[in-house]
């Protein structure tokens, strides 16, 4: 059986993952420790990528060279904007990533990578330039058992529109400028670069956050990124051992 490869940006996002993760050996390939074990019988290939596409991007290409993995869950801490409904806590699934800042600025504003003509991704008929769509089956599904997880619970399970940028949005108004162009429910830092290469292999991927922050005014005394890693991992190791019954 092929492993589950798991991705998040930092350690801290993944500790509950290696605590449960059993049988585990370590190895160091590119300056990236990867951890393989199992999770309730399943083969799971676990790393911390670091912060920022080209990290991403990097650790998900020696993932999939070295592990060969059937399918790969990104999971980790996002910001909300304000019109998605979510709070601190939250889980939000991406229905797509997008890349928030690649393109062109221009006197009225940003235009995205196709005002350039020259797609991001070219793969067989298919053109992509900022968007990359996820699998509709594997979102759906992380999306139920995650919210069979927490039914009884308050915390909302919602899907949408992810945006990958390489500056944070620290203002209210630039959140809602992203949030408005895209239509996106949430922000982060690393998801569409991991999108792209999956696409480019042809790996299934499922992206899960917990929402750390609503993105405004930055301040960070109203953050809570513990609680937005627990409730992500939590959802996560459903998934694992949900998942793949059947």
């Amino acid at each position: 059986m092929l492993p589950i490869g798991l991705i998040s940006a930092v350690p801290s996002e993944g500790k509950i993952i290696l605590e449960n993760l059993k049988g585990i050996k370590t190895r160091g390939i590119g300056g990236i420790t990867f951890y393989r074990g199992r999770i309730c019988g399943k083969d799971v290939v676990y790393l911390a990528a670091g912060i920022g596409k080209t990290n991403a991007s990097h650790a998900t290409t020696v993932l999939i060279e070295k592990h060969s993995p059937a399918m790969i869950i990104v999971f980790g801490g996002g910001g909300a904007y304000t019109q998605s409904g979510l709070k601190i806590g939250d889980i939000a699934v991406a229905e797509k990533e997008v890349y928030g800042d690649e393109g062109v600025l221009l006197k009225d504003g940003f235009q995205t990578s196709e005002l350039i003509g020259i797609p991001l991704l070219v793969k067989g008929r298919r053109k992509y330039f900022n968007e990359f769509p996820l699998d509709k089956r594997f979102v759906k599904m992380a999306v139920n058992i995650t919210r069979i997880t927490h039914y009884t619970s308050r915390i909302m399970i919602k899907s949408g529109t992810f945006v990958t940028v390489s500056t944070c949005s620290g203002t209210i108004k630039r959140a809602k400028e992203l949030e408005k162009r895209f239509n996106a429910i949430c922000e982060n830092m690393e998801g569409a670069a991991i999108a792209h290469v999956c696409d480019i292999y042809g790996i299934p991927m499922v992206e899960i956050r917990g929402i750390s922050n609503i993105v405004e005014e930055r301040d960070m005394n109203k953050w809570n990124l513990k609680l937005a890693a627990e409730n992500c991992q939590r959802a996560v190791m459903e998934v694992i051992i949900r998942g793949s019954r059947g």
